[in-house]
């Protein structure tokens, strides 16, 4: 099988990132999440701390209330005041995120990876999500909060990657014509949603 990349774009509590892992396991490929900060520092020179500040935190910015044209790749060069702009920071994550799928098979989560690799044909494009009581039960188990509590946290966090992917990509992050698979892990459970992409692959390209 020739290079690809599985993009996992998922709801709060719904499993997304341990169902990439499991991909990334079971198909002996490097799994990407909080490791493209780091990889994308490297590659600026920007502290890593300012992209983990930036990354998903723009929902304080007025900016949201206004439309924002998408992100087209450009980077901001180190002598403007732009230079470490939360768009350039987002740039840098999008460079490294296109370097890695013309260097290798991976998994990406989040960061909006679907759309930065729209052009790309290796690239398959999931979304996983699951109905908010069985994130809350999910979340519950592993963080012993409160349901009202974590009702709230997921919530928010769904509306911030949102607003996210919203901002640099213009399109709606849980529109369903954005992937390839959208798929329910609380109907199907995690180990199903791995076989439905390692049997969607196969399919796609063998």
């Amino acid at each position: 099988m020739k290079k690809f990349v599985i993009t996992v774009a998922r709801g709060y509590g719904s499993g997304g990132r341990t169902i990439g892992r499991m991909l990334a396991e079971e198909l002996g490929i490097s799994f990407y999440d909080r490791e493209l900060l780091r990889l994308a520092s490297d590659d600026s020179g920007i502290n890593e701390e300012l992209f983990a500040k930036a990354d998903e935190q723009l929902k304080k910015s007025l900016l949201f209330k206004i439309a924002k044209k998408a992100y087209k790749g450009e980077l901001i060069p180190p002598d403007s005041d732009d230079f470490v702009s939360n768009e350039n920071l987002f740039n840098y994550q999008a460079k490294i995120i296109k370097e890695l799928a013309q260097q290798e098979s991976c998994v990406i989560v989040g960061r909006a990876a679907d759309y930065i690799l729209k052009d790309f044909n290796n690239v398959v494009k999931v979304f996983v999500h699951a109905p908010l009581d069985d994130c809350i039960k999910t979340l519950k188990e592993m963080t012993g909060k409160s349901e009202k509590e974590l009702e709230k946290q997921i919530i928010s966090i769904d509306k911030r990657r949102a607003e996210y992917y919203k901002y640099f990509t213009g399109r709606n992050w849980n529109d369903a014509r954005n992937y390839d698979l959208c798929l329910n892990s609380s109907q199907l459970g995690f180990r199903k949603c791995v076989d439905i992409v390692k049997a969607y692959l196969d399919i796609r390209f063998r």
